[in-house]
C-alpha cells in the first residue's frame, strides 16, 4: 500500500510559477514510476509529466514541454513538478500517481493522491 499526499497548489497569475510536491509513504518508493496528471472541469484526465523509478527517464506532454520539470528524490520519497510560465489553460486539479508500469508514457494504474488545485488567472 502506498499513500500519496500532494501539496503546493494555489492561485497564480499567468506567467508565474508553482512547485507541486508529492510525498509517498512506504519503503519501496524507488520501485514506482511517478506521474503528474491533471483534470480540468469537463475534460479528461491527462498525463502531464512522468518519471521512471530511477529518475533516468522522463516524459512530458507536448503542452507543457519546456515549461514544466519533473524530478524525484528517492531518499525522501518525494516527486516534484516545477511549473513555470503558467498559462490559464494549465488550470486544473493536479494528481500524483504511483505506478509499477515500466512504460512511463502509459501510467494511470496503481495509487493516487487526493489532488491539489492549480488556478492560473489571466
Amino acid at each position: 500500500q502506498v499513500q500519496l499526499v500532494e501539496s503546493g497548489g494555489g492561485l497564480v497569475q499567468a506567467g508565474g510559477s508553482l512547485r507541486l510536491s508529492c510525498t509517498a509513504s512506504g519503503r519501496t518508493f524507488g520501485n514506482y514510476a511517478m506521474g503528474w496528471f491533471r483534470q480540468a472541469p469537463g475534460k479528461e484526465r491527462e498525463l502531464v509529466a512522468a518519471i521512471s523509478g530511477s529518475g533516468g527517464s522522463t516524459y512530458y506532454a507536448d503542452s507543457v514541454k519546456g515549461r514544466f520539470t519533473i524530478s524525484r528524490d528517492n531518499a525522501k520519497n518525494t516527486v516534484l513538478l516545477q511549473m513555470n510560465s503558467l498559462k490559464p489553460e494549465d488550470t486544473a486539479v493536479y494528481l500524483c500517481n504511483a505506478d509499477l508500469s515500466i512504460n512511463i508514457v502509459h501510467m494511470g494504474n496503481g495509487y493516487w493522491g487526493q489532488g491539489t488545485q492549480v488556478t492560473v488567472s489571466s
